[in-house]
C-alpha cells in the first residue's frame, strides 16, 4: 500500500519518539486517513518486534469496526478477541465493561493501544477524569507498552484536559508530536475543499401580546433570546428550505458522479424521521435512516458506504471517524453548536475519491455560531479558496413570543416572581408547528473563552478550554453590507 507523504511522516515521527517515550499523540484533520496510518505503523512495530498485541479504542461501534478491518488487512489476521487473534477492537464505552482476561493481556504482553479521536477521554488524574479517561489513567497509560492517540479536533468543551496529552507549562496550549492540518490536506491533494451555504430568512416577524418586531436574519433573532435555535431547525418550512437547497447542489454532482451522496445530521431520531418524511413529500426522495434505534444502523452504513443511495439521515453515528468518501454534500440540522461537532460533521464531506467531481458542500442554517465556524475553516483553507455564501429562504417566518403568566414553575429574574411560559406557535408560510410538539434540543456546551490566535492551521488550543479565533476579514468574503452590520454588532455584544 502506497502511504500519503504525511502518514508516513507521521509514521517515522512515532517510531523515533517511541525510542524514548510510550506515548504519542497524532493531530490530523478529519477525513486525512488516521486509521490506515496507524494500521500500518502498529505492523511495522510488530515487525520489528517490539509489540505483541494491538487493541483499539473508538467512540463508536462502525468505527470500531473500521479499525479492525483495516488491522486485519495489515496482518492478515483477525482482530476480534476470539482465538488466534491479534488483537481486538473496542468503543470507548466498553472500557467500564472489560473483565480480567483483557486487563491481565497488559501483564503477559507487550500491548499497542490506538486510541481514536483521543479528546472523548478527559483527565489528568482520578479526580479530574470522566468514565472513559479513568481505565485510560489508572491502568493502560502505564501498562501499554506504547501508544497512539490519535485527534482530530484536539479540545474539549467541558473545562476538562485530555487524556495522554502534554501541556505548556506557560502557555497551557496541548503539545502534539505530530500535526496535520487541512490547509496541508488540501494542499497535499487529501481533502477536499470545503464550500459553505447559510440558509437566512431576511423576513421574520415576533409578535409579543400587542406588540409586533421584525428581523432580518436568523442572528438578529437568535441575538434577542426570544426564540430557541431548536425551534428553528425542527420547523417543518425551514428544514424544506434547507433540503431544496441541498438536493439541487446533490443533483448537480450526480450529474457528473452518479456516486455522489448526501448526508443530512438531525437534532434526535423524531427529528430524523420528521426529516425524512419531509424529503419525500417535499422532493420526492427517499432516504436511509440511521439511528441508535436502528438493530441494523452499522450494516446500514456499510450498505450505503457502497451503493448509490442519494441520503442518509443520522444523529450521531456519522459523525467522527465515521468512513463514507462518497458523502459530497451535508446538510446540518443538528441543534448541537459546539466547533468540535461542526468540523467533525464537516468532516464526513471531505474524502477525496477517484470520482471527476470533488466538491464539497456544507448548508446550514445562519446561526451566529455556526456562521462564525464556518468563517473560522475559510481562513485555514490556502488562498481563501473556501467560500461562505448565503442563501435567503422564499417564505416569511411569523413567530409569537413566549407569554408570562403566574404559577410556580419559572422563577422571573426581574421581579422575583413565579411565572410560567407559554411555549410559543411557530409559523413558516402556511405551515404551522406547536412549540409543545418541538423536539427536545441537547444542552449547548458552557460558552468558550473568546480571542487567541494561533499558528497552527487545525489550531492547538488551551489545556482547559477550546479558545475561539477572532473573526478577521468579513469585507473579503460574500456577505451583504446589511448582514454586516448585524454581525458586528453580534461581535460587540458577544466579545
Amino acid at each position: 500500500m502506497k502511504l500519503r507523504n504525511w502518514q508516513s511522516e507521521c509514521i517515522h515521527s512515532a517510531i523515533s519518539k517511541y525510542k524514548s517515550k510510550k506515548h504519542f499523540l497524532a493531530l490530523a484533520t478529519p477525513g486525512a486517513g488516521k486509521t490506515v496510518m496507524t494500521s500500518v505503523l502498529a505492523k511495522l512495530m510488530y515487525d520489528q518486534g517490539d509489540i505483541d498485541l494491538v487493541l483499539c479504542f473508538s467512540p463508536s461501534s462502525i468505527v470500531a469496526h473500521d479499525f479492525s478491518e483495516a488491522l486485519g488487512e495489515q496482518f492478515d489476521a483477525h482482530f476480534d478477541g476470539t482465538i488466534g487473534a491479534l488483537g481486538n477492537s473496542f468503543t470507548y464505552q466498553a472500557l467500564s465493561t472489560l473483565d480480567n482476561k483483557v486487563w491481565r493481556l497488559f501483564k503477559k504482553y507487550r500491548v499497542f493501544v490506538i486510541f481514536d479521536e483521543i479528546h472523548h477521554c478527559a483527565g489528568s488524574n482520578v479526580k479530574d477524569a470522566n468514565s472513559w479517561g479513568k481505565p485510560i489513567i489508572t491502568t493502560i497509560k502505564e501498562k501499554a507498552a506504547y501508544t497512539i492517540a490519535l485527534t482530530g479536533t484536539p479540545w474539549r468543551s467541558d473545562a476538562l484536559p485530555i487524556a495522554l496529552a502534554e501541556y505548556c507549562n506557560q502557555s497551557e496550549q496541548i503539545q502534539c508530536d505530530y500535526v496535520y492540518g487541512l490547509k496541508q490536506a488540501i494542499a497535499d491533494n487529501v481533502c477536499r475543499i470545503p464550500q459553505v451555504v447559510a440558509l437566512d430568512n431576511d423576513q421574520i416577524t415576533v409578535v409579543e401580546g400587542d406588540e409586533t418586531s421584525h428581523f432580518t436574519s436568523f442572528i438578529d433573532l437568535l441575538s434577542q433570546s426570544i426564540i430557541p435555535y431548536s425551534e428553528i431547525v425542527t420547523n417543518t418550512s425551514v428544514i424544506e428550505q434547507l433540503l431544496i437547497h441541498s438536493s439541487h447542489r446533490l443533483n448537480e454532482l450526480r450529474a457528473i458522479n452518479k456516486e455522489a451522496g448526501g448526508l443530512i445530521v438531525a437534532s434526535s431520531i423524531a427529528h430524523a424521521w420528521q426529516i425524512q418524511l419531509i424529503l419525500k413529500q417535499a422532493i420526492g426522495e427517499s432516504a436511509v435512516v440511521v439511528t441508535s434505534d436502528e438493530g441494523n444502523g452499522n450494516d446500514l452504513i456499510r450498505s450505503f458506504r457502497y451503493n448509490q443511495d442519494k441520503w442518509i439521515i443520522s444523529v450521531g453515528m456519522i459523525s467522527e471517524g465515521t468512513n463514507i468518501p462518497r458523502l459530497q454534500v451535508c446538510c446540518y440540522l443538528s441543534n448541537v453548536k459546539t466547533e468540535m461537532n461542526y468540523r467533525q460533521v464537516m468532516g464526513r464531506i471531505l474524502r477525496i475519491t477517484d470520482a471527476p467531481n470533488q466538491q464539497a458542500i456544507l448548508f446550514i442554517p445562519a446561526e451566529p455560531k455556526l456562521v462564525e465556524y464556518a468563517y473560522r475553516v475559510a481562513q485555514d483553507i490556502p488562498d481563501e479558496l473556501a467560500k461562505v455564501k448565503f442563501a435567503q429562504m422564499d417564505e416569511e417566518i411569523i413567530t409569537e413570543a413566549p407569554v408570562l403568566s403566574e404559577s410556580d414553575d419559572i422563577l422571573n429574574g426581574d421581579s422575583h416572581k413565579i411565572t410560567n411560559v407559554t411555549k410559543p406557535t411557530i409559523s413558516i408560510g402556511d405551515a404551522i408547528i406547536n412549540a409543545d410538539e418541538s423536539l427536545t434540543p441537547f444542552n449547548d456546551m458552557p460558552p468558550s473563552d473568546v480571542a487567541i490566535a494561533t499558528d497552527k492551521i487545525m489550531g492547538i488550543f488551551g489545556k482547559f478550554n477550546h479558545k475561539e479565533l477572532e473573526i478577521d476579514g468579513f469585507d473579503q468574503l460574500f456577505i451583504s453590507e446589511q448582514s454586516m452590520a448585524k454581525l458586528n454588532k453580534l461581535s460587540s455584544e458577544v466579545f
